[in-house]
C-alpha cells in the first residue's frame, strides 16, 4: 500500500493530461481532414488555418510525451542496466506496437487469397512509436554505467535528425525492402517515418531526465514553466533566423535549407509551450476521466482507425465519406466520433482484463483440443493416403 501511494505521489498528472489532449485532438484532426470537403479547405479563412496549425501540433506532442513517459518509468526504479524490470518491458511494449502497427493494416479479405497489399507494409504512428521505445532502450543500455551521458545522448540524436532533416529527406532507400524503406521515406505513402519522428520521442526522454532529477528542487515548477516558455518562443520566432544567420556566418548551405522549411523546430517550440501551458495548470489536471483517457491511448488509437479507416474489411467512414461533408457536418461528427471512441475505449479497458482472461481461456481450449485430436487426426490422415494411393496403385495396374 506504501509502494503505491508512493508511486501515485511520484506521477506526473500534468503528463498525462498533455496526452489526453493530444488523443483528442488526433481524433478530432483525422476525421475533419479524411472527411472534409476540399471545397472548404482556405487557409484565408482563419478558424480553418487556426485549426490546420494546431492539428500539426498534435503529433510532436504526442511523440515527446510518449518517450518522457516511457523514460521517466524506465528510469524511476532504482536497478540499471538488464537488471531493470522496466528493460524487458519496454522491449515488449514496442515489438507490441509493430505487431498492432501491422495487424491495424492487414485486409482479412488480402489474407483469404494469400496476399499482402502495399498498404500493409506503410509505416504510421505505432510502427514509429514502437521503435522509439526500442531505441530509447537501446540508449539506455548502451549509456548504463554513465547515466549522465543518458539524456545528453538522447538530446543529441533529437537535435542531430532536426538538423540533418533536409538532407536525408531527399533519399529514396530504393537499395532497401519497401517494407524497411518505408521506415526512413515517405516516397511510398508511409504517413510517418523513424526518421526524423524519433527525434521527438529521444528529447521527450531527455526531459524525463531532467523532471526525474530535479523535480524536489524548490521552485522546480516555476523555473520549467519559465524556461518552457522562453525556449518553446525562442524556437517559434526566431530560430528560422539563427539558422540563417549560421548559414551566412559559416557558408553551410544546410543551415540555409533548414530555414526554408524549419517545421521541426518550431514544432518543437510549440511542445515546449505546451508543456509549459499543462505544467501551469498541473494542479487541476489530476480529474479522472482525463487521466483515464490519458492513460488508454492505445486502446482509443486502435478503435479510432478501425472506425475511420475500416481496418480488416476495408469498410471505414474514410471510404464511404472521403472528403464529402461539410463544415456543419463534420464539426458535429468529429465530437461524435471522439465521444465514441472515448467511450469504447473506456468500456473495453474496464472489462480488459476479463477480455483477456476469455481470450486465454479460448486459447488454452484450442491448445489442448490440437493436442488431444491432432495425432489421432494426423493418424487417421496417414492411414487414409496408404488406402488412397494402394487404390490408385490397383486402379493404375496394367491388365494381365
Amino acid at each position: 500500500m506504501g509502494i503505491n501511494k508512493q508511486m501515485k505521489s511520484n506521477r506526473l498528472f500534468f503528463i498525462d493530461a498533455m496526452r489526453a489532449w493530444a488523443i483528442l485532438m488526433m481524433l478530432q484532426g483525422h476525421f475533419i481532414d479524411g472527411l472534409l470537403d476540399n471545397a472548404f479547405r482556405d487557409d484565408s479563412v482563419v478558424l480553418y488555418s487556426v485549426w490546420k496549425y494546431f492539428r500539426g501540433i498534435t503529433a510532436p506532442v504526442f511523440f515527446t510525451v510518449s518517450g518522457f513517459i516511457f523514460t521517466y518509468l524506465l528510469i524511476r526504479v532504482p536497478q540499471t542496466g538488464w537488471q531493470n524490470p522496466r528493460v524487458k518491458k519496454g522491449l515488449k511494449r514496442g515489438l507490441e506496437l509493430l505487431f498492432i502497427g501491422y495487424l491495424l493494416r492487414t485486409n482479412l479479405w488480402g489474407l483469404l487469397s494469400f496476399r499482402f497489399y502495399d498498404s500493409f507494409y506503410l509505416v504510421d504512428v505505432l510502427h514509429c512509436i514502437g521503435l522509439s521505445l526500442l531505441g530509447i532502450v537501446g540508449v539506455y543500455l548502451a549509456t548504463a554505467k554513465r547515466t549522465r551521458g543518458f539524456p545528453l545522448v538522447l538530446a543529441a540524436i533529437g537535435v542531430l535528425l532536426f538538423v540533418f532533416e533536409p538532407m536525408y529527406k531527399t533519399w529514396g532507400f530504393e537499395w532497401l525492402p519497401v517494407g524497411l524503406a518505408n521506415y526512413l521515406t515517405k516516397a511510398n505513402g508511409s504517413v510517418f517515418t523513424i526518421i526524423p519522428w524519433f527525434g521527438y520521442a529521444a528529447i521527450g526522454g531527455a526531459l524525463a531526465m531532467i523532471f526525474k532529477r530535479f523535480k524536489a528542487v524548490p521552485y522546480f515548477y516555476p523555473i520549467t514553466i519559465t524556461s518552457s516558455l522562453l525556449v518553446g518562443s525562442g524556437l517559434i520566432f526566431w530560430s528560422s533566423d539563427f539558422f540563417l544567420w549560421l548559414s551566412t556566418q559559416t557558408g553551410i548551405t544546410l543551415f540555409e535549407a533548414i530555414q526554408q522549411n524549419n517545421y521541426l523546430f518550431i514544432r518543437l517550440g510549440d511542445v515546449f509551450l505546451v508543456f509549459a501551458i499543462f505544467m501551469l495548470f498541473r494542479k487541476w489536471m489530476a480529474q479522472p476521466l482525463v487521466l483515464k483517457i490519458g492513460q488508454s491511448t492505445l486502446s482509443i488509437y486502435v478503435i479510432h482507425f478501425i472506425i475511420l479507416y475500416g481496418s480488416f474489411t476495408g469498410m471505414g467512414l474514410y471510404r464511404y465519406l472521403h472528403h464529402s461533408l461539410s463544415p456543419q457536418w463534420v464539426i458535429p461528427g468529429a465530437l461524435l466520433f471522439m465521444g465514441g471512441c472515448v467511450w469504447l475505449s473506456l468500456r473495453y479497458e474496464a472489462h480488459k482484463v476479463r477480455v483477456k482472461t476469455e481470450i486465454k481461456g479460448f486459447w488454452v481450449f484450442i491448445k489442448t483440443t490440437a493436442q488431444k485430436y491432432l495425432p489421432l487426426a494426423l493418424y487417421g490422415l496417414r492411414v487414409l493416403s496408404v488406402r488412397v494411393r494402394f487404390f490408385i496403385h490397383r486402379l493404375l495396374r496394367p491388365v494381365k
